[in-house]
């Protein structure tokens, strides 16, 4: 069951549970396993920097994604990646022809503020963000006043859902921690837009 977060203008939900932990330890195994990750190389105040994290971009042909004034060229996907992908359909109605799954491999990995807003992506997109792994921080802050307005923990076989304004209007993160953390993947799916 997805519940509504309390963020204003935004609709932003989250199911803590929606893999048990017996699922969620598959899962995690089989996407460790299967993914070839690759330290992507990002554009950041106009200087090339290795990114805090691991990460793979899957998608359907033609799904190509622009992150950082770097080109994404979707790669096949996995086992493990499909079937998440028709389960989000399955049980969700979340249809999907792209993911970015990030490995962070302790806490030192991190996530800055962004918002997933590029073009391909559409006005209002629709990303559903699945976490498998070491619980961590997630934050959204305003775009406005650069506050922080809420806090959650991601849970071990977590979904959480943002779609309408939610991009528009917030930014969010997923800060370093000083806690001695395992691994934690986290999928975030979305669609590209072949217009775009």
């Amino acid at each position: 069951m997805l519940r509504r977060l309390p963020l204003d203008g935004a609709d932003v939900r989250c199911c803590a549970s929606a893999f048990s932990p017996q699922e969620s330890q598959v899962i995690l195994t089989a996407l460790l396993r299967e993914i070839p990750w690759e330290q992507h190389r990002l554009h950041i105040f106009g200087r090339e920097v290795d990114a805090p994290r691991l990460s793979y971009w899957a998608g359907d042909p033609g799904s190509v994604y622009v992150y950082s004034r770097t080109r994404f060229e979707p790669q096949p996907w996995t086992p493990a990646l499909a079937t998440l992908r028709d389960d989000l359909l399955k049980r969700f109605d979340l249809d999907f022809n792209s993911v970015l799954a990030n490995l962070y491999r302790s806490g030192r990995d991190s996530m800055g503020w962004h918002s997933d807003d590029e073009p391909e992506l559409g006005r209002e997109p629709v990303i559903a963000s699945l976490s498998f792994g070491a619980v961590r921080r997630f934050r959204f802050r305003s775009r406005q006043s650069r506050r922080v307005a809420l806090a959650i923990e991601l849970a071990h076989g977590s979904l959480l859902v943002m779609r309408g304004a939610t991009q528009r209007l917030y930014q969010h993160d997923l800060p370093k921690t000083a806690a001695t953390l395992g691994p934690r993947v986290n999928l975030t799916f979305r669609s590209i837009r072949a217009d775009a």
